[in-house]
């Protein structure tokens, strides 16, 4: 039975939180959250990661890695700065 946790190792591994605030006027937020939990999963040193939200409004993700370097290369990864960039334009509040 999936439990919903994030399978990590026996620590030590690092966490990263995002939380998100959708707006009336968000687009396409959904779509694109898929499209990066995809891509991180294929990013080296990329452990799990485990989210809610309550419903269309406020968000909260904890992604977990190997190192500070991974977080590092997925924060730089040019899709997932595209990502952030439209939904900060896009009317989702974004902090990391």
């Amino acid at each position: 039975m999936d439990s919903g946790f994030a399978p990590t190792p026996a620590p030590p591994y690092y966490a990263v939180i995002f939380t998100s605030k959708q707006t009336d006027q968000d687009r396409g937020y959904e779509v694109t959250a898929k499209q990066m939990f995809e891509l991180a999963e294929k990013q080296p040193g990329y452990l799990g990661a485990e989210t809610v939200r309550e419903g269309h409004a406020l968000g909260i993700t904890v992604s977990y890695w190997k190192d500070e370097a991974s977080i590092r290369n997925w924060k730089r990864h040019a899709d997932h700065l595209v990502a952030q960039h439209t939904g900060s334009r896009n009317g989702t509040s974004i902090t990391n």
